[in-house]
């Protein structure tokens, strides 16, 4: 790696993977390491800085995640350790830190002692700060002064002499209004980057590693879904390997509406892929008879995927490879990649993939966000009209219907989502929003038409906006709007006599209902 390199160690909080967005927004390329990556490996990687992540342990618990002894007289190069990261900073060098009366979570005033501090450099002396800590730092280490305080807590600290640097609050979420400027003053100013890392270079250089990977008498399976994400690392590898690269793009009878035939036409005729069409309907829908639990169905459909491309892998010569256009946040909500993330929920690409596979997985953007996998199709020329569609789970409709999946249940929901879809086009509200889609409810409803009375089922519309997919707030949309796809929906859409909107935002809820 030619790049000038910051290494994130990960202790374990959700929002690691921002740090590492907001550094690479700023053109600094990052990695994400677990806390316990090994001394001499970081020492051959030779980082221009080191950043401790937050995380949800507490540093005087026996079993707290730290690094090694000597890791503090070894290391020569700018450290910052944030929120659980700045506790152990001070803790490991000499400092205390004992739990707080309460937890501190949420938005807080801080106020800057040192102006002439470098990590608040051409900051105001008063901020507004993003906190989520139970335990503070009631001791400073020798050497060490605060360099802000929020009441009589201590809410950053420094060794100015020694280049290390901690911050209790978190500057690498939206939150924190000028975060990304105290990120820039570490990186710029005291580590010295001058920032050489862009879309561009991450395209060329994945394009160089997978040749390197893949041998020339290999050939390659891609994971079509009909997404941004894996049509973006279909091209991708295309222009590392052309077409031995061989998509499969499966029909599990829980796409939108005519998707399956729209989109393998869009594949062989506008992006030129080699791609093979699936339709395994009737095989997803058999394997979920019966299944309500959510988790199960997420892994009754991973592995029918899995499944059905080894399938179509052994009839292609040599395969030994599968591309999957799997992203982060996939990643960090399915499993405990790095640190001690907590599983919230298993997506297809991650929690569905048997222990043991054929094939050799090859995911470009594991470590990326929908955001900077869009910049990166569009630097390969793939047209708005895929980079700009919503994001679509991995399972479908099938965690869009609560309960159990069956084929008359998809085809309603396709009526209907069709119909969100549309109105929001034509509104000019679908590029304002961050995804949107219908949920089929478990429930029915007493509803009249005409002279008659029904008992029919009802629908939830959800529309959210977002940045990353990590947060989002649920969208304000029209109520002229609503009223208007809601007359639609219960009028062209027979079995359906109520819609409901979905007014929650994440956390506490998801994005998806299941």
């Amino acid at each position: 790696m030619s790049h000038e390199l910051i290494l994130i160690l990960d202790f374990g909080s959700q929002y690691t993977q921002l740090i590492a967005r907001r550094i690479r927004e700023l053109k600094v390329y990052c990695e994400i390491v677990p806390f316990y990556y090994g001394l001499e490996q970081i020492l051959e990687r030779r980082p221009k800085g080191i950043i401790f992540s937050g995380g949800p342990n507490s540093v005087y618990e026996g079993d707290a995640p730290k690094v090694e002894e000597s890791f503090y007289f070894s290391v020569k190069v700018p450290i910052l350790g944030i929120c659980y990261g700045m506790q152990l900073l001070a803790r490991d060098l000499g400092g205390e830190v004992a739990p707080s009366d309460k937890r501190e979570y949420g938005h807080a005033e801080i106020k800057v002692l040192d102006s002439s501090s470098r990590i608040f450099s051409g900051l105001p002396q008063e901020l507004r700060v993003w906190m989520s800590h139970g335990d503070h730092v009631v001791k400073l280490p020798n050497g060490f002064q605060a360099t802000s305080t929020s009441g009589e807590i201590v809410t950053s600290i420094e060794n100015e002499k020694k280049k290390i640097y901690g911050v209790q609050f978190h500057p690498e979420v939206s939150h924190t209004p000028l975060g990304q400027e105290i990120l820039r003053n570490f990186l710029f100013d005291i580590c010295g980057c001058k920032g050489d890392w862009t879309t561009g270079s991450f395209v060329e250089e994945e394009i160089e590693k997978i040749r390197q990977m893949i041998a020339e008498d290999e050939s390659v399976v891609c994971a079509l879904s009909g997404g941004v994400d894996s049509t973006v690392a279909a091209v991708l590898v295309h222009k590392a390997v052309g077409d031995r690269q061989v998509c499969i793009f499966v029909n599990n009878g829980l796409l939108r509406y005519k998707e399956f035939e729209t989109t393998l036409r869009f594949y062989e005729e506008k992006l030129h892929l080699n791609v093979v069409g699936v339709d395994a309907s009737e095989e997803f829908y058999e394997a979920l008879k019966g299944v309500e639990d959510p988790e199960r169905k997420r892994k009754i459909i991973g592995h029918k995927f899995i499944e059905i491309f080894e399938r179509e892998a052994r009839k292609i010569k040599n395969a030994r490879w599968l591309v999957q256009g799997t992203l982060y946040p996939d990643v960090i909500e399915s499993v405990s990649l790095r640190g001690a993330s907590v599983t919230i929920k298993t997506h297809h690409n991650v929690g569905g993939l048997p222990e043991k596979m054929n094939l050799k997985l090859i995911e470009p953007f594991r470590e990326l966000f929908k955001d900077e996998v869009r910049r990166i199709g569009k630097e390969l020329g793939i047209p708005e009209e895929i980079l700009k569609r919503h994001p679509f789970p991995g399972p479908g409709l099938a965690v869009r219907i609560l309960g159990e999946v069956t084929p008359e249940k998809v085809k309603l929901l396709q009526k209907v989502d069709k119909i969100f879809i549309e109105e929001l086009k034509k509104s000019g509200l679908y590029d304002s929003v961050w995804q949107a889609f219908a949920v089929l409810l478990p429930i029915q409803s007493v509803g009249v038409m005409g002279d008659f009375r029904t008992y029919d089922r009802v629908v939830a519309l959800r529309a959210v906006s977002s940045i990353d997919g990590m947060t989002a707030d649920w969208a304000k949309l029209p109520h002229d709007f609503l009223q208007k796809v809601s007359s639609r929906i219960i009028s062209e859409v027979k079995g359906v006599n109520r819609v409901v909107y979905d007014i929650s935002s994440k956390p506490p809820s998801t994005i998806e209902w299941e």
